[in-house]
């Protein structure tokens, strides 16, 4: 049977990537790495290289009789070979692993960095050597024929096999449905049993493709295997095959395993779900930078593909919810909650795909091999899913505080959503309202840029934060919040320091959540928390509390804690990747560069001022197009005192599309403050367009104006500068002024 499609990595150990890295941290730290410090003895200028041997077996001795800075070099100079991981392992094997063993455990344990952080990565670099060479074909091969010699032969064999995990399903497979040969199949049998959940997907790929009696076999096989994962393959099999004794081995596995009534599809749906949350549970290999894809041709077998772990969540979640779809789709009623999850898992694909890099499961057009089929982008499918789609796509990213996905949610309702899609519901607030509230400043100024587009026509929870959030935008400043919880004064100026130098605004100091509730509410959002000083979990304590404020619970967070509980709270946060733990030692630079890696993780980064001036851009289109249709939800003139503040500080072209918005508002503040930056300005062209849009609000709402800016335009309906004379006269046509008035104009007295 087949083994794989691509065997470009398939058989490397991913544990070592960044062996190498480590190695260089010891160059660069000054520990030598050169053949000499393995030979100290002899003419150097004639000596010959250590082999690979002479240099494990020479650092085995210097651990053991304790001469740090040789063993260092030797050590950083056997990993500077880049030996394969597989003969790694035979090197180690060759010079006595159990020695080789303790000496790096020996070496973990010493007061030199160097040495304990070489130590790791040596033994790192064995461990995944012995799985390289585990998960190799031929040694698979070699341990499935002992799987029927000698005990000793059977107990070493079941052993491998269990180390290569899901790599040994394709020739295990095939043992286990060998007709001829009964003592390998239940051998092979027992062996995936005890592989556990690595032995599913394999299995429940290839069950559907299999003849009746494999299927039988396979179906009874998983009711062995005490895990949930197989249920929906089973279900799904009952309700589609016409062989009776299938059925019965489909029902029987089904029952062992606990299962519930329901369909393949909600069960389907249910698992995609802990594939989409990246739940350990489905993850084969945590910590490596591969997973497996597994696909079965009745004429070949198993074939399995590597995919980087970044998107194999997102390529099975998608793979399952398309059958569930099909399953659905076949009786009439795609669910609408199955498409949102395959579209919000399309999404979380593109977002997670690494640069370059071109997914087996989803070639997309830009990247997709030569001849193989391309597929469309996730936005082409966010808006083709319609509006309620993107609401549950969009509730879901409200829910997991997911930044990137609710953005991306956002800008699909926005495109395609009508004026009812932001209107509660049995009085629940639509997500598209709620989304207001979510505690980043990006995802507050998409919701309320999408639901102005929307124009709607009835009032909902929420609609009073749109104006005033659209308002504030409009000045164009890339401003960010942090607040620092900290019992340390001292500590709360330096880091306030740091945060200001680096953009931030900082909010004072507080010890706890209670203490800063005030100034918290009134910051627009909170980009950043640290917390700093606290000792054993009191800072992971806070973490957590953030995580139900109102404002804080998307905010990354950045916690300074006492050294010796660092590495345990990393270890507690690390699938938190809005969530940092560093030393109270950590210096500016490192602090810095960490704060900016969490919000580009949390946010996609801090908001520049080129986003900033998008943001203000968009919002005045927005709201001159509430404003041209009047509508009564979402009044403009709330944001009048706002743009008015505005007027006078704005740059050119803002200052137009300011005018034009305040031409539109029915607000005498708008229309006098129009007339008053015309008076006050020393453009020329500037004070016409000012009256030009003074002029206009004074078509639709008649003059607001003061007497005394009355005689002021008449002053300068006599300037010499034509344009600005007419735009002035324009305006007084406009206001309707008395004719006496305008006699002097007439005469030619002024």
């Amino acid at each position: 049977m087949a083994q794989t499609t691509d065997h470009r990595s398939l058989f490397t150990a991913p544990r070592l990537s960044g062996l190498l890295a480590a190695l260089s941290l010891f160059v660069a730290a000054g520990a030598p790495v050169s053949v000499a410090a393995a030979q100290p003895t002899g003419d150097e200028s004639t000596a010959k290289p250590a082999t690979d041997k002479e240099l494990a077996d020479d650092f085995v001795h210097y651990i053991l009789t304790t001469n740090n800075q040789m063993a260092i070099s030797t050590g950083a100079e056997l990993l500077s070979r880049n030996i394969k991981p597989a003969d790694f392992a035979s090197l180690v094997e060759s010079i006595d692993a159990q020695r080789f063993v303790g000496a790096v455990q020996r070496g973990s344990r010493s007061a030199n960095n160097d040495l304990r952080a070489l130590s790791g990565t040596l033994d790192q670099a064995y461990q995944a050597g012995l799985l390289a060479r585990a998960r190799d074909p031929e040694m698979i091969a070699r341990n499935i024929k002992n799987l029927t010699g000698g005990q000793r032969a059977r107990l070493l064999a079941r052993e491998g096999l269990k180390q290569a995990g899901e790599y040994a399903m394709v020739q295990l497979l095939d043992a286990y449905l060998q007709a001829d040969n009964s003592e390998l199949s239940v051998a092979a049998q027992t062996v995936m049993i005890d592989m556990g959940r690595q032995a599913i997907v394999p299995l429940t790929t290839a069950l559907p493709k299999l003849n009746g009696l494999n299927q039988e076999k396979v179906a009874r096989l998983l009711g062995l295997i005490p895990y949930k994962q197989s249920l929906p393959f089973l279900t799904d099999l009952i309700a589609t095959t016409d062989n009776s004794a299938v059925r019965a081995a489909a029902e029987q596995a089904i029952a062992r395993l606990g299962g519930q009534p329901g369909t393949a599809a909600d069960q389907y749906r249910g698992l995609a779900e802990a594939y989409y949350g990246e739940n350990s549970n489905v993850t084969s290999f945590p910590g490596e930078d591969f997973q497996l894809l597994w696909n079965f041709d009745p004429q070949t077998g198993l074939v399995m593909r590597e995919i980087r772990t970044p998107v194999f969540h997102e390529a099975m979640a998608m793979k399952l919810l398309e059958r569930a779809m099909q399953l659905e789709s076949g009786s009439g009623n795609l669910n609408p909650d199955t498409l949102a999850l395959w579209v919000a898992s399309n999404y979380s694909r593109e977002f997670d795909t690494p640069q370059g890099y071109v997914n087996p499961a989803y070639p997309t057009a830009d990247a997709a091999e030569e001849g193989a089929s391309a597929r469309r982008g996730a936005e082409y499918f966010g808006v083709a899913g319609g509006s309620d789609v993107a609401q549950r796509v969009l509730a879901r990213a409200l829910s997991r505080k997911d930044t990137q996905l609710a953005r991306a949610s956002l800008a699909a309702v926005e495109q395609i959503a009508g004026s009812r899609a932001v209107i509660d519901q049995a009085g629940v607030r639509s997500p598209l309202s709620n989304a207001l509230l979510y505690p980043n400043r990006r995802v507050q100024l998409d919701a309320a840029l999408a639901i102005a587009a929307t124009q709607p026509n009835q009032t909902f929870g929420g609609a009073e934060r749109v104006i005033p959030t659209l308002a504030s935008a409009v000045k164009g400043s890339p401003e960010q919040f942090a607040t620092v919880l900290t019992t340390d004064v001292e500590r709360y100026q330096v880091l306030r320091t740091i945060l200001e130098k680096n953009g931030f605004t900082v909010l004072p100091q507080g010890a706890t959540f209670a203490e800063l509730q005030g100034a918290i509410a009134e910051a627009p959002s909170i980009d950043l928390v640290v917390i700093a000083g606290f000792t054993g979990d009191s800072g992971a304590n806070l973490k957590i509390e953030s995580q139900a404020g109102l404002k804080t619970a998307a905010s990354p967070v950045l916690i300074l804690t006492s050294p010796d509980v660092v590495a345990e709270q990393s270890r507690a946060f690390q699938a938190d990747s809005r969530v940092a733990v560093r030393p109270t030692g950590t210096g500016e630079e490192a602090i810095v560069n960490t704060i900016n890696e969490l919000i580009e993780n949390a946010a996609g980064g801090p908001m520049t001022q080129e986003e900033a001036i998008a943001y203000a851009d968009r919002s005045l289109v927005a709201l001159r197009d509430l404003a041209l249709s009047n509508n009564l939800v979402l009044p403009v003139k709330d944001a009048a005192s706002t743009l008015v503040a505005l007027l006078p500080t704005s740059v050119a072209e803002r200052r137009s599309q300011l005018a034009d918005v305040l031409a539109r508002i029915a607000d005498q503040r708008a229309q006098q403050a129009l007339v008053g930056e015309a008076i006050e300005s020393t453009e020329d062209a500037d004070r016409a367009m000012l009256l030009l849009a003074a002029g206009e609000s004074a078509k639709r709402f008649g003059n607001l104006l003061t007497p005394s800016q009355v005689e002021q335009v008449l002053e300068l309906a006599s300037n010499p500068d034509e344009g600005l004379a007419t735009a002035a006269a324009g305006l007084l046509g406009a206001l309707n002024v008395p004719n006496n008035n305008l006699l002097p104009l007439v005469l030619g007295e002024k």
